[in-house]
């Protein structure tokens, strides 16, 4: 993979967002990881050479902050105020080096979105018309006539499940149909726009599919935006939320910074709001006549105990619990190692903490501690500058550069797990080497003492350059060492220090937390008694028959398979997307053996949709395929006509 090289004179800039997130509930770990996500980058970048501005902030205006408000006898503006201030407490805990936090009740931020709206108005793409249709007050999104019924008759929203509110009022709308074939013709310029492929894929599924022109304003709703010339409505909440990436960067005066820093070099963000960015916002700026963004960057949602986190269901992670038991490192890693960018993460406080406890503790931290006390115990924390490098220490140091080229192709490609992954295993190499070395055993041998050095030595400098290369996601560890060390160089490289230098003497820098020091008794009791239950449902339901009542509890449904690919180091098995008719998921099928992706992408199959999620070589699994097999333990995969509608269920 080839490496892009920046020019450390004229650096060149990389503006950088994340989603403006909502502020009607506390921040929560999703908004953690997108933030933490960012972060790692904007870091990764600087060492890298750029020069980079990175954007964040809050999304204050919208039917939920004004109902929240009045339960609240407050203004939504204290209501926000309120919020905003856990956000920045969060960031600052995170150590999140943001440089600018935008909130959408910013005065140039409101100009700015009035200067657009004229505009894209000015342009012909805004008309005034009556909006006869479903809301979802908890997206902020109109909802289709093709969403499903309640028993009240009101719609379901398909993005939270929630019912919608029918509403009839006057408002403007954007011509968002006349815009399909142009964002059609800019995704086949742009095919890396998006951020894994899948995610492109589902969005020119849903573009090719028919643009409907979309509402825009609100004039039931007076705590937002009002619109230029006509203060009886109300500009829609993604229109103004999504414009604070560019009067974030002074659009409303098209300045010198706005100049250089616009159009945006990646946009982060989750997958449930990849529509409105990939599809309204690339609108808005066409209408505009202003340049689209050149990538935008998807992950997948975070999951606790293989459940999604919802508010609804109370199982949302606050992440300012963690801190009461770790420091800030110690969460950022355990974001930026668990989950692969487009899967769903899971978080559980048991593999939280063998993560932290492994990685950081055993292999990372007791590597830097043991180093440093041998060289106490040693070398009396100081080196003399007679140390012997001999075959093996010179290829520990080649070993780092190799993995060095490896690691910076899996950043460039923000696979952060993957090179994370790349460097523990070089970590495990340094631990292995210090076994094969046996320095106590050198130590005691006067003749051996310059090989001793030679030893310490190059772990000193293998441990500075993994420090460095580590920096971008435990940033305050990384100061840590550094100091430990006397050695704060930063940048890429075999860390090549001077054979005549002192360390100083440290403590642990990951104690090892244990889970029931983490977890109140009680917590853990329940999750004993949970696990007792389904245990022995589980032998029952294997002892018995199953009911009719029973078979209706598993849904099959056609899917149709929209993209496929191999999993790395597992022969057997694909990663399929699938389209259900009411969601994108992934399934992992052991089938690799007998059908290559190209044979199934296109094809209508069946998978059993309500199956616990599970991990398989790290991607999550959300559903199964449903095959028969022969005696040899071949899969065939049952034909489907292709006029069965996806999402048809089997009964």
């Amino acid at each position: 993979m080839a490496i892009e090289k920046v020019d450390s004179v004229e650096k060149k800039k990389f503006f950088l967002t994340t989603p403006i997130y909502y502020v009607n509930d506390i921040p929560h770990l999703g908004h953690a990881y997108t933030t933490v996500m960012a972060d790692v980058i904007k870091r990764y970048k600087t060492m890298r050479g750029y020069e980079v501005f990175f954007l964040t902030g809050t999304d204050e205006h919208g039917q939920k902050i004004e109902k929240n408000a009045i339960k609240k006898g407050i203004t939504p503006k204290e209501l926000a105020d309120s919020v905003v201030v856990r956000f920045k407490e969060l960031w600052k805990k995170l150590n999140i080096d943001y440089d600018k936090f935008i909130r959408t009740t910013d005065e140039y931020h409101i100009e700015g979105v009035k200067k657009i709206f004229r505009k894209v108005q000015k342009n012909g793409d805004i008309y005034s018309g009556d909006y006869k249709g479903h809301y979802c007050v908890s997206c902020e999104s109109f909802v289709s006539d093709t969403a499903k019924d309640t028993p009240s008759k009101n719609k379901i929203c398909p993005d939270c499940e929630k019912e919608t509110e029918k509403v009839v009022e006057k408002c403007y709308f954007f011509k968002l149909s006349a815009y399909q074939e142009k964002l059609l013709k800019f995704y086949d310029e742009n095919p890396d726009f998006i951020q894994p492929k899948s995610r492109m894929n589902e969005v020119r599924s849903f573009v090719t599919m028919g643009l409907r022109d979309l509402s825009i304003t609100r004039s039931t709703v007076s705590w937002g935006i009002p619109v230029p010339e006509d203060e009886d409505q109300t500009i829609y909440v993604w229109f103004d939320a999504l414009t604070n990436y560019i009067t974030g960067i002074n659009y409303l005066e098209e300045n010198e910074n706005f100049n250089k820093m616009w159009p945006a070099d990646l946009h982060v963000m989750a997958k449930d709001i990849l529509k409105f960015h990939a599809v309204y916002w690339p609108a808005f700026l066409m209408s505009a006549e202003l340049p689209l963004p050149k990538k935008e960057l998807i992950h997948g949602w975070w999951l606790k105990d293989e459940k999604k986190m919802s508010k609804s269901i109370g199982n949302v992670l606050d992440p300012n619990i963690l801190f009461e038991h770790f420091n800030s490192d110690a969460i950022r890693y355990f974001l930026m190692r668990e989950a692969p960018i487009g899967s769903d993460g899971n978080f559980s406080h048991q593999g939280f903490i063998n993560r932290v406890n492994t990685d950081l503790s055993n292999d990372w931290g007791n590597l830097i501690s043991r180093t440093g006390g041998m060289i106490g115990k040693y070398l009396k924390n100081k080196f003399t500058g007679n140390a012997l490098i001999g075959a093996k220490e010179k290829e520990i140091e080649d070993s780092y550069n190799e993995l060095e080229k490896v690691v910076i192709g899996f950043f460039d490609d923000y696979k952060f797990n993957r090179g994370i992954e790349k460097i523990f295993e070089y970590i495990g190499k340094l631990n292995k080497y210090i076994v094969e070395k046996q320095p106590w055993a050198l130590s005691s041998d006067e003749s051996k003492k310059d090989e001793l050095e030679g030893v310490l030595l190059t772990l000193v400098r293998a441990i500075l350059s993994i420090n460095s290369i580590l920096s971008p996601v435990i940033p305050e560890t990384s100061e840590n060492v550094a100091e430990i060390l006397n050695n704060k160089t930063v940048g890429f490289g075999w860390k090549d220090t001077s054979d005549n230098f002192t360390i100083n003497e440290a403590g642990p820098l990951f104690p090892r937390v244990d889970l029931k020091d983490f977890l109140k008794s009680e917590e853990v009791e329940d999750n004993k008694e949970k696990r007792g239950t389904e245990k022995k449902e589980k032998v029952e339901m294997e002892e018995g028959l199953i009911t009719f009542d029973d078979f209706k509890k598993v849904e099959m449904v056609v899917s149709i398979v929209r993209n496929a690919e191999k999993i790395e180091n597992a022969d057997k098995l694909l990663k399929l997307e699938v389209d259900t008719g009411s969601d994108t998921r992934t399934l992992v099928a052991g089938i690799a053996l007998h059908y290559s992706p190209s044979d199934l992408i296109g094809k209508k199959i069946i998978i059993i949709k309500n199956l616990k999620p599970v991990k398989l070589r790290g991607v999550l699994s959300q559903g199964m395929i449903l095959a028969a097999s022969d005696k040899d333990g071949r899969p065939y995969i049952p034909e489907i006509p292709q006029e069965t509608p996806v999402g048809a269920i089997l009964k």
